[in-house]
């Protein structure tokens, strides 16, 4: 199947595994039995295969693309989140108690971060390498965001972070084990059904939120009623299946011998999935707390 990530798609048809020929252009390396590039004196490298009792060329490694060090592993992509996912945390605890020691400061850190959430996520996403840098802020400013609106919440419909936190651990855990066992297959169309279904529901939040301009609760989508439930838990669903579009992007990484910083753009794209489905649940939770 094709990637729907453009690092994975390049040179990679469907349905089929890279040759060496795809792998090598790639990450830029000379082809078996290629020429290398000519050094001194314009003599050029014998056209051998490095390996086999044959010296490497200075600065050239093997062109093998499951080389020790080089390409991506699982375990890169636990890392990275893990990374990725503490700086989130620690920007929600700064927005939790910044907003608790003045708040005043709670609406300017909710603005700030939600605007720079979206400018880093938007650029790490559709930039055209991996960026620690762009993801970790991405990270921190959401987090900040994210602190100050579990703060308001949590005020009106205390211990409803803690269900939220939980409920999004079991929608991780519960999508990683159904695609985990093929119980849910990543197919082109899966991918399609899935994304146009995310662009669907985008668009009428934002119907939803001009027409709140001028009629009270908009189109009705996020009140507490029984079509907000229901659109509520479709957000919830489409979140949990776009995890399963990041395992697939994940683990098409790792066959493919992606290099080693593609396991940020993954870590990326989990933070981004899983900040849905904790603020679908969230707001699914408070519909249902009784707060009045």
């Amino acid at each position: 199947m094709r990637s729907r990530n453009p690092i994975l798609k390049r040179g990679f048809g469907a349905g089929a595994a890279p040759s060496h020929q795809q792998l090598n252009d790639m990450y830029n390396r000379p082809a078996y039995g290629q020429q290398y590039p000519q050094q001194g004196y314009g003599q050029p490298y014998p056209q051998t295969q490095p390996g086999y009792g044959q010296p490497m060329p200075p600065g050239y490694g093997p062109a093998h693309p499951t080389q020790t060090g080089r390409t991506l592993t699982y375990d890169d992509v636990v890392v990275k989140s893990f990374i990725t996912l503490g700086v989130l945390v620690l920007g929600a605890a700064f927005g939790w108690m910044a907003t608790q020691l003045n708040p005043g400061l709670g609406t300017m850190l909710m603005i700030v971060g939600a605007i720079g959430g979206l400018v880093f996520g938007l650029w790490a996403s559709f930039k055209s390498q991996p960026s620690p840098v762009l993801t970790l802020l991405y990270a921190a400013f959401q987090g900040t965001a994210l602190g100050v609106i579990s703060l308001l919440f949590n005020s009106v419909f205390n211990g409803i972070v803690t269900q939220a936190v939980l409920g999004t651990i079991f929608a991780f855990g519960a999508m990683l084990a159904l695609y985990s066992f093929r119980v849910i297959r990543v197919t082109p169309m899966f991918t399609k059904v899935v994304i146009g279904a995310a662009v669907g529901a985008l668009a009428l939040v934002l119907v939803n939120l001009l027409v709140g301009f001028f009629v009270p609760g908009g189109l009705g989508l996020r009140t507490d009623s029984p079509l907000g439930w229901i659109f509520s838990i479709v957000m919830i669903l489409i979140g949990c299946f776009f995890l399963c579009l990041d395992f697939k992007d994940i683990e098409d990484g790792v066959n493919y011998g992606a290099p080693r910083n593609f396991a940020w753009k993954c870590a990326l794209g989990l933070t981004l999935t899983l900040v849905w489905i904790y603020l679908e649940v969230l707001r699914l939770l408070s519909y249902f707390q009784g707060g009045d």
